[in-house]
């Protein structure tokens, strides 16, 4: 069996009795970074054994995390935070394990957009989510895409992309749009900035009050 676990993105309290249960039990946990799960198996006092499986070397472990399943281990795979395989390494290892008929549970829990789509306060019972943008090539024709959705969207953005994008945003999709801006969810600092795209640029721009750091979602209403 492969559980796909999801982690805490911020607060560890989060993670679910099952989540737990499940990570006590399994044979070995897959995860995308090994330190930063180290120190959330740490905290619940989990012993698993624990082994990298990220983007730089998934194309060669599958097929032998595929064949040790088969033969009767049992694996958990979390990422950093988060669901894995939302914008995270998980997606090679799902297909090669539906394609081989081993049995794979996914538990529920703690997905960023989400929680960003309810607060955001806009329409949410239908909305898009965009992962990370292109930086270049192919990033100009997403935004025009982006802006003329008859839903909500929402997308990741790093700190050092945040204002670009919402410039970029705004000739895409007007000053007046309003989209909301939800960083550090769930931590000590978390922030949840709503407004037009114009109040977010000046909020965030050079010399305003806003503070760019951290794990970012930015949340878009529907084009009017």
């Amino acid at each position: 069996m492969l559980y796909i676990v999801p982690t805490p993105i911020g607060n560890l309290q989060d993670i679910t009795l099952r989540a737990l249960d499940v990570l006590k039990e399994v044979t070995v946990i897959l995860a995308e970074d090994t330190r930063t799960s180290r120190k959330l198996l740490q905290h619940f006092g989990i012993e698993t054994n624990l082994k990298a499986h990220h983007a730089h070397n998934e194309h060669k472990t599958v097929p032998f995390l595929v064949d040790a399943l088969k033969g009767g281990q049992s694996m958990a795979l979390i990422s950093d935070a988060g669901m894995p395989g939302i914008s995270d390494p998980g997606y090679l290892l799902f297909r090669a394990c539906v394609e081989a008929n081993v049995k794979i549970q996914v538990l529920p829990g703690a997905t960023s957009f989400v929680l960003a789509l309810v607060a955001s306060g806009l329409p949410c019972d239908r909305f898009h989510f965009e992962g990370f943008l292109p930086h270049k090539k192919g990033r100009q024709t997403r935004l025009l895409y982006l802006a003329g959705l008859p839903h909500t969207f929402a997308l990741f953005e790093s700190p050092h992309r945040l204002v670009k994008c919402l410039m970029q945003l705004s000739e895409h999709c007007g000053l007046d749009r309003k989209a909301c801006v939800c960083r550090e969810l769930t931590k000590m600092h978390e922030e949840i900035k709503r407004g037009t795209i114009a109040e977010l640029i000046e909020y965030y721009g050079e010399g305003g009050p806003g503070v760019v750091k951290g794990e970012i979602v930015l949340v878009v209403e529907v084009s009017r």
